[in-house]
C-alpha cells in the first residue's frame, strides 16, 4: 500500500487545539486496564490461542483504576518554582532530578536541558548503583552453576523477570523473555510465531504511524513467504481512523501489529479497540510498547495484548535490554529463531529438545547486568508510581504545547487529543537541522530528523522534524528555556 502525503495540511490552529482536561485523562487511565497489584493467571488470559478467538468477542469494558490527587495546575507557569517546588505525587522536582546524576551535567558551557527522551531517558542512581552491586558482587552466568555467585546471579536475574511481570500485569514471569530491546521482540515474534504460519497471499496489518522496528521485519518476512503488508492510515491530527483499520481485516489476515504510542507524533493509539477489532476477526496483535511503559499504565491481561514489547533505555533503564510479553499458549506454539545453549532440555545429533518458553528464547548468555538493572529502573518507576508521572508528564506535556504555539512560524505536527509527551514541530525558514543544532548551542538537547519512522512524517508531507520529548524529570524551566532560545533564532 503506498502511503499518500499531505503536503496541503497546515497544522492546528491554536484557538481549537487543546489536550484532555483532568476528567478525560483520569477516564483514559481507567480504561488502560492500570492495576497496581499483579493479577494471577486465568484460564482465558493464559490458554487462548488464535484458533480460539471468538468472531464475537467485542472490546472489554476495564474497570476503574485507582486515581490519584492532582499536584500542578494544568499549565504550570514560568514562575513555577517560586510559587512552589512541582511535585510527582508525593516526591519533589529537586529530589528526583538529584537522582539522576547525567542532569548535572553542562555541555556548550551551559546547563544540560535534556528534551530527547524518546530516544533514550536517562538512569537514575539507583539503577547504575545496582550495575555496580552486581559486577561486585553477583557476576555469573545464570542457570547453570552449583555455586554461590551463580545463584545469587539467576535469583536477581529471575527476579527482575518477576518485576516485568507485575509491571505489566501479566499472569506470570513465564510470559516474560529477555531480548536486546523492543526491535528485537519485533523480530522474535515475526520470525518464531507469525513466519511459519505464513502463506503466499496472506496479510499482515500494520499502521503509517510505526517505527521503522515495526515494519522491516514484517517486509523481510513478507518478501520470504509471499504474504502482504496493509497499512491503517491516520487523519489530520495524527490518529488512527478506526473504521479504516477495521475495513482492512479479512479472511486472509494472519496478524496485525502497531504501536501504543509514536515516537514521531506523540499520538496515542487506542490499542484496546486495534486489540479487540482483530480478535473479532480471529487474529492475534503484537503492540509496541517503546513509547508508552514509561508515560502510560499498562496492563497486558487488561487489554487481552496477545504480544507485548519494550526497551530498557526509554524506562529509565540500561541499553541493550528489553522484553516481550507473549500469552504463554502463543509462545509455546512459537519456534525459537536462535539457538544454542542455555535454551536446551537436552541435545544428540539426531535431535534437540528445548525448554519450554521463556528459556527457549534466550540461546546462549544473555544481558543478564542489564536485565537486574531493568529491574532496578522498574523499581524506581513503581515507586514514584505511573498514574502520579503520567499526571505530571500531561501538565508539562499541555504547557509546552501552550509556550510553543505563541512562536510565529512554528507547526506542531501531531495534534491528537490523546497525546503523550512528544512536541514535535517544524519552524518555517529554518530546516530542522539548523534548528537542532541552534538547540544543542544553548544545552538544549532535542531530536533532529526522521526519527525512523518515515512514513507517518511523509503522511504530512515532510521529511523530517524537530522532536523535543518530554519525562517526569523534565521542569517547566526547561519548556521556557526551549521557547526563549527558539525565539532567539526566529529573531
Amino acid at each position: 500500500m503506498t502511503v499518500a502525503t499531505n503536503p496541503a495540511y497546515a497544522g492546528p490552529n491554536p484557538k481549537d487545539y487543546g489536550l484532555p482536561d483532568e476528567r478525560e485523562l483520569a477516564a483514559w487511565i481507567a480504561r488502560s486496564g492500570y492495576f497496581p497489584a499483579f493479577s494471577p493467571p486465568t484460564a482465558a488470559s493464559s490458554s487462548q490461542t488464535p484458533a480460539a478467538y471468538s468472531p464475537a468477542v467485542v472490546p472489554k469494558a476495564f474497570p476503574a483504576a485507582p486515581l490519584y490527587t492532582p499536584e500542578l495546575p494544568v499549565a504550570p507557569s514560568a514562575s513555577a518554582a517560586t510559587a512552589g517546588i512541582p511535585r510527582v505525587g508525593e516526591v519533589s522536582l529537586s529530589k528526583i532530578r538529584a537522582d539522576f546524576p547525567i542532569l548535572a551535567e553542562r555541555v556548550e558551557g551551559k546547563q544540560l536541558v535534556w528534551l530527547d527522551n524518546a530516544a533514550t531517558t536517562q538512569r537514575p542512581r539507583q539503577v547504575i548503583d545496582r550495575l555496580v552491586h552486581y559486577y561486585e558482587h553477583e557476576n555469573s552466568n545464570v542457570h547453570r552453576g552449583a555455586h554461590t555467585l551463580a545463584a545469587r546471579s539467576t535469583d536477581a536475574y529471575e527476579a527482575a523477570r518477576e518485576k516485568i511481570a507485575r509491571f505489566l500485569g501479566a499472569p506470570g514471569k513465564d510470559n516474560i523473555v529477555f531480548v536486546r530491546g523492543t526491535t528485537e521482540g519485533i523480530n522474535l515474534v515475526a520470525q518464531s510465531f507469525v513466519k511459519p504460519n505464513l502463506q503466499p497471499g496472506d496479510e499482515i496489518i500494520l499502521t503509517v504511524a510505526e517505527h521503522h522496528a515495526n515494519i522491516v521485519p514484517w517486509q523481510l518476512i513478507a518478501e520470504e513467504t509471499g504474504a502482504v503488508l496493509r497499512v491503517a492510515p491516520v487523519d489530520d491530527t495524527g490518529q488512527i481512523i478506526l473504521p479504516e483499520y477495521t475495513r482492512l481485516f479479512n479472511k486472509r489476515t494472519r496478524f496485525a501489529s502497531f504501536a501504543q504510542v509514536s515516537n514521531a507524533l506523540g499520538t496515542i493509539l487506542p490499542v484496546e479497540e486495534l486489540i479487540a477489532i482483530a480478535h473479532r476477526f480471529g487474529v492475534p496483535t503484537l503492540v509496541d510498547g517503546a513509547q508508552s511503559v514509561s508515560h502510560i499504565p499498562v496492563n497486558v491481561t487488561a487489554l487481552d495484548a496477545d504480544f507485548f514489547v519494550f526497551s530498557g533505555h526509554k524506562i529509565f533503564g540500561p541499553t541493550g535490554i528489553g522484553a516481550v510479553y507473549g500469552k504463554k499458549a502463543l509462545l509455546e506454539a512459537a519456534k525459537p529463531y536462535q539457538g544454542g545453549g542455555n535454551m536446551i532440555a537436552d541435545v544428540t545429533f539426531e535431535r534437540t529438545q528445548y525448554h519450554e518458553a521463556p528459556e527457549k528464547f534466550e540461546a546462549g548468555t544473555g544481558n543478564i547486568a542489564d536485565a537486574v538493572g531493568l529491574g532496578a529502573a522498574i523499581d524506581y518507576v513503581t515507586s514514584l508510581g505511573l498514574p502520579h508521572t503520567a499526571r505530571y508528564e500531561h501538565e508539562l506535556l499541555a504547557y509546552g504545547t501552550k509556550e510553543l504555539l505563541k512562536i510565529p512560524g512554528l507547526r506542531l505536527i501531531g495534534t491528537a487529543t490523546q497525546k503523550a509527551s512528544v512536541l514535535s514541530f517544524i519552524l518555517d525558514g529554518h530546516s530542522v537541522e539548523d534548528v537542532g543544532q541552534h538547540l544543542a548551542r544553548a544545552g538544549i538537547a532535542v531530536r533532529a530528523g526522521h526519527h525512523c519512522a518515515q512514513p507517518i512524517l511523509r503522511r504530512f508531507g515532510l521529511e523530517a522534524t524537530v522532536r523535543p520529548s518530554l519525562a517526569f524529570y523534565n521542569l517547566p524551566e526547561e519548556i521556557d528555556a526551549l521557547a526563549q532560545a527558539l525565539r532567539q533564532l526566529t529573531h
